[in-house]
């Protein structure tokens, strides 16, 4: 039997939260956006998530992660549509009652896995916190196509391919928005104080900077993903850097 430590590590280093290792199957197809148990379903809301309380307790919280590190990881593996609740019981080795304890139904978790996998992107890019000129971007740039180079890559990332995937349900495209805003926001800052600092053209606008930034990280990680290549993502980001430069005074 496989103990909930082990299968929250497991879970934890499948999900690839830092868009970088984490060995996803080669042969991955997109799933449809169809629910194949009544288990798997989840109702479009009007009005936001409606998320339950965080558990108070070390045992409830330690509960919850590994709900949300299992659905994490089978999302990641299968698409949103191809995980059932069943499949994350099973995998997180919990019970029915336990999961609604902490989740009103499967749209509620899938809130919890963005939040998840934005967490796991920020804490694997350490350099994000430390943005304060072009070179910082570079290095940012570097480590992560660093991350692309280890065995089994170039990755999907994990936010990406939610996004892909959801883009279309009304329900999680201000959770998903929110996040890449939050993914950009350390660049955004970092190029304002550059700016201040009278280091970039007055007329570069910092949000439009990061967010191409970002952009071009996705777009890259999807081309060098189906070349299988970590080559296009550099290219795309030293382009991106390159642009940058250019703004320099």
């Amino acid at each position: 039997m496989v103990h909930l430590g082990q299968r929250r590590r497991e879970c934890a280093v499948r999900a690839g939260g830092d868009c970088g290792p984490s060995s996803p199957p080669n042969n991955r197809v997109e799933r449809p956006s169809v629910h194949r148990t009544r288990c798997s379903q989840h109702r479009p809301r009007s009005r936001g998530p409606v998320s339950k309380e965080l558990p108070r307790t070390a045992k409830g919280r330690r509960t919850r992660a590994a709900i949300v590190d299992a659905a994490a990881s089978m999302m990641y593996d299968h698409g949103v549509a191809g995980t059932t609740l069943d499949d994350v019981l099973a995998a997180s080795e919990t019970g029915k009652s336990q999961l609604y304890h902490y989740f009103s139904d499967k749209s509620d978790l899938v809130e919890a896995v963005i939040a998840r996998q934005l967490e796991r992107v920020l804490a694997a890019q350490p350099r994000l916190a430390h943005i304060d000129s072009l070179d910082d971007i570079d290095a940012w740039a570097a480590e992560i196509v660093r991350n692309h180079e280890q065995p089994g890559g170039p990755f999907s990332c994990p936010l990406g391919s939610l996004a892909a995937e959801l883009k279309n349900d009304a329900a999680f495209v201000p959770s998903l928005h929110a996040a890449f805003r939050r993914w950009e926001q350390p660049l955004e800052q970092g190029l304002r104080r550059m700016i201040d600092r009278g280091e970039l053209d007055v007329a570069t606008d910092p949000a439009a900077a990061a967010a191409t930034l970002i952009a071009s990280l996705q777009g890259g990680m999807l081309i060098a993903r189906i070349a299988g290549d970590v080559r296009p993502l550099r290219d795309t980001l030293d382009a991106a850097v390159a642009t940058l430069r250019r703004r320099a005074t």
